[in-house]
């Protein structure tokens, strides 16, 4: 029988990849979850997610690094 992956390294991996590639891999684990059964969200919602996603598929739109982003924000305004 083969071991299991370990989750911590696999994130840790996953955490190296680009954007769009962690964007690929989050929303297809939330997928996996099937959280609409005991999590609703409205119609609108999911429209507005998928038009998001779509657009990060297409390259119309680029995912930027949150914590990069906090960063350049705090070494702007701290000075």
């Amino acid at each position: 029988m083969p071991a299991k992956p370990d989750a911590k390294k696999l994130l840790d991996d996953a955490l190296q990849l680009e954007p769009t590639a962690r964007a690929f891999i989050a929303e297809t684990l939330l997928d996996s979850l099937d959280l609409e059964q005991g999590f609703p969200v409205s119609q609108e919602w999911l429209e507005e997610i998928r038009r998001r996603c779509d657009e990060i598929d297409s390259g119309k739109t680029t995912i930027l690094d949150g914590a990069m982003i906090i960063n350049e924000l705090r070494e702007k305004y701290t000075r």
